[in-house]
């Protein structure tokens, strides 16, 4: 039965070394010429370590312009924004940055690779600036590459390239790990050793994990399914228990 969202700021901060990322009354207006477009409306939202998470909304429900602000590629127009005991509502440029090389893992719906980098030198790019990083053929071996490593993107199947752009967005061990649309590109076949790629990595590392989607059989491997409809929370769900992504289809 659907729970809406209540109130996400708790009474105490999280307990040291939780990394929890908590988002309250998110508003943010974009101004084109004389028209103010409200992207999101007062928007609360909670990620909890280790959880996953599925955001589920028609295009333009303000879907990515939460995910943005939540790893700190954007900045709410009002309302805050904490990661564990960290205030990013007010950070400068570089404080985000460093939130955003140090604790998110970002994957797109496009793979974004290197052309005349291999595999593992994709995935190297970031574990060279990381602080804590795994080696590129560790990460590439928990997506299921590890035979694939030396290979150039156009030796890749699209599945593959989007699957090296998860190694690269986990090999530096973030605390968080968001997806926009990771499988929006692919067929169902392919998307779903996508979503096992990603619900790997979320059990194994333990990684946080938001996955924006419009497709509602994603929601069965979440924990928790969030609805956003018009820049608002419309809807929270509690799975009983996750759906394995080999047993989605769509």
């Amino acid at each position: 039965m659907a729970q809406h969202a209540s109130k996400a700021v708790p009474e105490e901060p999280p307990a040291q070394g939780m990394r929890r990322l908590v988002a309250n009354g998110l508003t943010k207006v974009y101004q084109t010429g004389d028209v103010e477009i409200h992207a999101l409306r007062g928007a609360d939202f909670e990620l909890d370590p280790g959880e996953l998470v599925v955001l589920l909304g028609p295009s333009g429900s303000g879907k990515s312009t939460l995910l943005n602000i939540l790893g700190g590629l954007d900045t709410p127009t009002t309302g805050s924004v904490r990661f564990d005991d960290h205030d990013l509502t007010d950070a400068t440029q570089r404080e985000l940055t460093r939130f955003r090389r140090e604790h998110v893992g970002f994957v797109f719906q496009f793979y974004n690779l290197i052309p005349s980098l291999t595999a593992r030198e994709n995935v190297a790019l970031v574990t060279e600036i990381a602080t804590k990083p795994l080696r590129p053929e560790d990460a590439l071996e928990l997506v299921g590459l590890g035979e694939r490593m030396d290979h150039f993107p156009a030796q890749l199947s699209g599945g593959e390239q989007q699957r090296v752009a998860i190694a690269r967005a986990i090999a530096k061990q973030p605390d968080i790990l968001l997806c926009d649309e990771p499988t929006g590109a692919l067929d169902s076949k392919t998307g779903i050793l996508v979503l096992e790629a990603i619900e790997h990595v979320n059990r194994e590392l333990g990684t946080s994990t938001a996955v924006i989607t419009h497709n509602t059989v994603v929601a069965g491997m979440a924990d928790r399914v969030v609805h956003i409809a018009d820049g608002r929370i419309a809807s929270v769900d509690h799975n009983l228990e996750r759906r394995p992504a080999s047993e989605l289809a769509w």
